[in-house]
């Protein structure tokens, strides 16, 4: 059992640290190729990897929807559509800021989630989880506007990039939310990865090709695959099937509480390989970084704290229904 929390965590680290490396590998990529193809390219192959994979550890049968083929197209557009296609236009049309901006949307994940349960199911979340939340939103917003929010709403082209990251972002939530659904099916990660990945990346291909009709992008050359290669191969290895695959299962054996912690290694990630590759960061991305940290940290700690409290409450209830 030890063996596999310490894996567990791990393949979250890495997942974590996967995706905050992604972002400047793909910044670097984009003064080559467009965000659209790019995107492609590397779904493409992580769907045939994921697709081996799954016919090699569950046959055949495990490719049958079962009567859940809209929710699979559903769930999957949202993660390798909306959010891949989304967040690395936005990101690209930022130009080098839009680096570490993509980088602390990603971050906001678990906060974000929480504001779209408390509108789903109409639970209000505690107070101090809201807080959090505050905290959270003042960092990304320091980072996104770099200190100037006047200029930044005045300013056309940077707004529209990014809500095209942040409607990127609710879309990969939404999709993490569908794979809960799925497991209580008894679905494992690996098939809920792969046939999903396979529906939302063929609706990618489809819009990307309108796209390329519409004359916005056009078909990479030779040249540029050759050079876009090495980035598009780490993409489609780490923050493609081993963060993919990994986090879904990591977060099962450590649950969701303790893998939240390790999105903290998101943003740290990018900010340190751009501090590396000589970027020019402001001080704003230092404070709003820390703040997500500070916000994460301490709402899974909140959460911690309460979860104890409730464990004596339960065992004393238990022993009274015993009695």
């Amino acid at each position: 059992m030890k063996n596999n929390v310490l894996w567990g965590a791990i393949l979250c680290l890495i997942a974590a640290i996967s995706w905050g490396a992604m972002f400047p590998v793909a910044n670097h990529a984009f003064h080559h190729i467009d965000p659209f193809y790019f995107t492609i390219f590397r779904y493409v192959f992580v769907t045939i990897i994921l697709i081996v994979w799954l016919l090699w550890k569950e046959g055949k049968q495990a490719f049958h929807f079962e009567g859940k083929g809209w929710y699979l197209w559903f769930f999957g557009t949202m993660a390798f559509t909306v959010y891949n296609l989304l967040i690395f236009w936005g990101q690209d049309l930022l130009g080098n800021p839009g680096t570490m901006v993509a980088s602390i949307m990603e971050s906001l994940m678990p906060m974000i989630s929480i504001v779209i349960v408390w509108m789903l199911v109409r639970q209000r979340p505690h107070a101090f989880t809201l807080f959090c939340v505050f905290i959270g939103f003042i960092g990304a917003s320091l980072v996104v506007t770099k200190g100037d929010f006047g200029a930044f709403f005045t300013a056309k082209n940077d707004i529209i990039p990014s809500l095209f990251i942040f409607i990127a972002v609710v879309g990969w939530v939404v999709y993490t939310m569908g794979g809960g659904r799925f497991s209580k099916d008894g679905w494992s990660a690996l098939r809920y990865s792969a046939l999903s990945c396979l529906l939302g990346t063929a609706t990618a291909v489809v819009v990307v090709f309108g796209v390329t009709l519409s004359g916005y992008v056009s078909f990479p050359t030779v040249e540029t695959m050759i050079i876009t290669s090495p980035h598009i191969a780490f993409m489609v290895i780490f923050p493609g099937v081993i963060a993919l695959v990994g986090w879904n299962y990591g977060v099962s054996v450590i649950t969701p509480l303790n893998g939240l912690l390790f999105l903290n290694f998101v943003p740290v990630t990018t900010l340190v390989i751009q501090i590396f590759q000589g970027a020019g960061i402001t001080v704003y991305d230092y404070i709003g970084t820390i703040f997500i940290i500070i916000s994460l940290l301490s709402n899974n700690i909140f959460h911690r704290l309460l979860e104890k409290r409730r464990e004596p409450k339960e065992k004393f209830k238990g022993r009274l229904l015993e009695t």
